[in-house]
């Protein structure tokens, strides 16, 4: 039976450049030449060459992403679960490029070729490659494909690494880019695994100065670098979910060396597959060119770096990865925003570690397809508005900052024509966009959305809007002075911690910023608390106490005086019920309020 999701048997192709005397010079100064990579391809380039993605790898992957080599090919390819007809980079309107790195050992040229000037593999004779080195030969094969701007560069890990450099340094062709499970800098903690997983190759006394084609290789130092790096791709809830201190094959200790517990064995396995298909020198070329990575190098610093970006960029991390963890792509995204770049951040829970970006399939289909659709018809965000569902498999439940309001939004409407025309909004607390989506709309805004529920956060990208996973509660200080004209805070304040932190952080930010709350001062809270005696459930306070997310009750006269306490000017005092502003008697007639506000600049 076929199927129908799989793209099938796929055929590795071959691109040669750089013939002498053409050879490229590589960052570290050497030249080299002829260089061959190895690439495959999935779907069909449209006639006008806008719907090409570029995939690329991580460190033991290659160019085989999906589908299978041949017939009765058991093995799929390293991403198979994310390429293909109705999948994430959906083969049925994508051409979808993935090419083995420069310096790798599955078809491309690495230190396993052969060197024309001797006849004999490369060995330790090949120049030292940087991540730079393996993007400058990828755009010669985009280029040779016929293609001159991509729709979108994406990659896990080292692939990521590519996916920054390919921003930067070819701004001009690539529409959007996706950097997933990575870093902008290998940090101290990665070179340094990578560095002793170098030394037990090189100390293998097969490994014989890397002149060891045709001879006995370094198996054991190999397996021992592949063990030791595949710690890093897990986590300590995946390895006790999986192995705990279940023991290979009885119940009791041999009182010996050889491997008896089952994460031992897992760990040997793993080892012996990867001395199978790759080359130990690779490793060490491969492992190098990640530890040299630092994007801000060029540019003296990562904002200068970010300054170079152009394309509409996806940020992703994995909330158990400890080899690359959120913290990392965390500073690349606020980069991004002090840029004033088009960025999205959604950090997903997972217990899966850094192999999160291999294994999370649901949530990451929905959020990188939902990115692609609208980097291919940005227009599409402009249009009518788009239906979202909140799905409860696309995190976990933290404590929730999303609206609690039913019903029709009535401080939506005002806050839409309160909003500048073109103006630059940040949504605190944007839910699942669509405030952002009729500002966009209907006043042509340029809108970024800060979100806290993964779910909320998928549905902000479903929909066009870029959005940031952050919690208000810790501040925006990684967000610049005045960069916005409007932030808003609708329906949010009475659910957070910090409310006195979250004005104060939001006048910094926000030349003029516009909250709305429900008013526990209105008729029907204080009827119901007064003479029912009950905790009051309204159509804007839906919830029983026990579940309400609200920690604080304020009404419309608190909030002016806690304005006058932290020195707030109210330009605008908007008393809300059903049908519009409640003229009279606000506090009482009012079930919400909104307020536009500005910093007091003498305070």
């Amino acid at each position: 039976m076929t199927d129908e999701s799989s793209v099938g048997v796929v055929e590795t192709q071959y691109f040669t450049f750089a013939e002498p005397p053409n050879e490229i010079e590589l960052e570290g100064g050497a030249r080299l030449g002829p260089i061959t990579l190895a690439y495959e391809t999935y779907g069909t380039l449209d006639a006008s060459k806008s719907n090409a993605i570029l995939i690329c790898h991580a460190l033991s992957g290659d160019a085989h992403v999906a589908g299978k080599k041949f017939e009765d090919d058991t093995r799929v390819g390293w991403w198979d679960t994310m390429v293909g007809p109705g999948k994430a980079f959906d083969t049925n309107r994508y051409f979808v490029v993935c090419s083995n790195v420069l310096g790798g050992c599955a078809g491309s040229t690495g230190p396993g070729s052969i060197n024309p000037a001797t006849g004999e593999p490369y060995g330790l004779d090949f120049p030292v490659i940087t991540v730079g080195d393996m993007v400058r030969a990828q755009h010669e094969l985009v280029i040779h494909l016929g293609v001159d701007r991509l729709l979108s560069v994406a990659g896990g890990s080292m692939g990521g690494m590519q996916a920054l450099e390919w921003a930067t340094r070819y701004p001009d062709m690539v529409t959007s880019a996706m950097v997933i499970a990575s870093t902008h800098l290998s940090g101290p903690q990665q070179i340094a695994f990578d560095a002793v997983g170098r030394h037990a190759i090189r100390a293998d006394q097969g490994f014989s100065g890397g002149r060891y084609y045709g001879k006995s290789s370094p198996d054991s130092g190999l397996a021992i670098a592949r063990m030791l790096a595949h710690i890093t791709y897990l986590s300590e809830t995946s390895m006790q979910n999986k192995f705990g201190r279940t023991l290979r094959s009885d119940d009791r200790f041999h009182y010996d060396f050889d491997s008896e517990f089952s994460v031992e064995t897992y760990l040997d396995y793993k080892g012996q597959q990867f001395v199978n298909r790759f080359d130990a020198n690779s490793y060490l070329y491969v492992t190098k060119a990640i530890d040299y990575f630092d994007i801000s190098e060029r540019y003296g610093s990562l904002d200068n770096a970010m300054e170079a970006v152009r394309s509409k960029m996806l940020i992703l991390s994995y909330s158990s990865d400890w080899l690359y963890p959120p913290v990392f792509s965390e500073q690349i995204t606020y980069s991004l925003a002090r840029r004033k770049k088009d960025v999205t951040y959604c950090n997903v829970h997972s217990d899966y570690g850094h192999d999160a970006f291999l294994l999370e399939v649901d949530v990451m289909r929905k959020i990188i397809a939902g990115f692609l659709d609208h980097a291919a018809h940005p227009e599409k965000v402009r249009s009518q508005p788009v239906e979202v569902t909140s799905d409860a498999e696309d995190g976990p439940p933290p404590v929730s900052k999303d609206s609690i309001y039913e019903g029709h939004r009535v401080d939506y409407d005002m806050i839409v024509d309160l909003v500048d025309e073109g103006s630059r909004v940040l949504d605190i607390g944007c839910g699942d966009g669509e405030l952002l989506s009729r500002l966009i709309r209907r006043k042509n805004v340029r809108g970024m959305g800060l979100e806290l529920a993964q779910g909320n956060v998928v549905n902000c990208v479903r929909r066009g809007i870029s959005v940031v996973q952050a919690d208000i509660d810790e501040g925006l200080g990684a967000l610049p002075d005045q960069s916005f004209d409007f932030v808003t805070l609708s329906m949010t304040l009475q659910v957070i911690n910090k409310p006195d932190l979250a004005l104060r952080e939001m006048l910094r930010v926000g030349r003029k910023c516009i909250v709305s709350f429900p008013n526990f001062g209105y008729w029907k809270v204080r009827l119901m608390a007064g003479l029912g005696g009950r905790a009051p459930v309204t159509r804007n306070l839906p919830y029983a106490w026990y579940r309400t997310p609200n920690r604080y009750v304020l009404s419309i006269k608190d909030f002016r005086m806690f304005c006058e306490e932290l020195g707030i000017i109210i330009e605008h005092e908007l008393p809300l019920y059903r049908k519009g502003v409640a003229k009279t008697w606000p506090n009482l007639l009012a079930e919400e309020a909104l307020y536009v506000i500005s910093a007091n600049e003498t305070t």
